[in-house]
């Protein structure tokens, strides 16, 4: 019950992305753009088979196991730290918001053999890669791990 809070935050984080992704695929066709902000942002449909900035995209399959063996090793190995009090409250949260962001690319991976991706941000012609709420979700842990790292630091006995 004291880990109660953190395991709800996955699931949250889990079913807001699997919701707006399915919310996506149902209103867009590939590569279609609808602008929101001008010169800003756009809703897009893409597909990522690699991981952030589609690292190991470009190769014939693999990558996606790998990447999904990757997450649940990761979200393993962050869920039993939570258990075992290894992370300070905001190093729980942090692990909570990866292990949410990391499975819902997971499930993508599963359903349609890539991620889906449709937030786009722009400014003139530079573009930040596409990306979805999953990985608003890692990025956020991951900065929430760090603050936590430096707070929270364990004294070696």
């Amino acid at each position: 019950m004291k880990y109660l809070p953190y395991w709800l935050l996955s699931l949250l984080a889990i079913a807001l992305d699997q919701i707006s992704k399915w919310s996506v695929l149902a209103k867009f066709e590939y590569m279609e753009r609808l602008n929101i902000i001008p010169n800003f942002f756009d809703l897009t449909l893409v597909y990522n088979p690699g991981a952030a900035f589609s690292f190991l995209a470009n190769h014939n399959g693999w990558q996606k196991y790998f990447f999904v063996v990757l997450a649940f090793a990761i979200s393993a190995w962050l869920a039993r730290s939570i258990a075992k009090g290894e992370f300070g409250k905001w190093g729980n949260w942090a692990a909570a918001c990866i292990i949410g962001g990391a499975m819902g690319n997971v499930i993508d991976r599963f359903v349609h053999g890539q991620v889906v991706d449709f937030l786009l941000f722009y400014w003139q012609n530079h573009y930040y890669p596409a990306f979805n709420i999953a990985d608003s979700f890692i990025c956020v842990g991951a900065a929430l791990l760090v603050i936590d790292s430096m707070k929270h630091k364990k004294t070696e006995n």
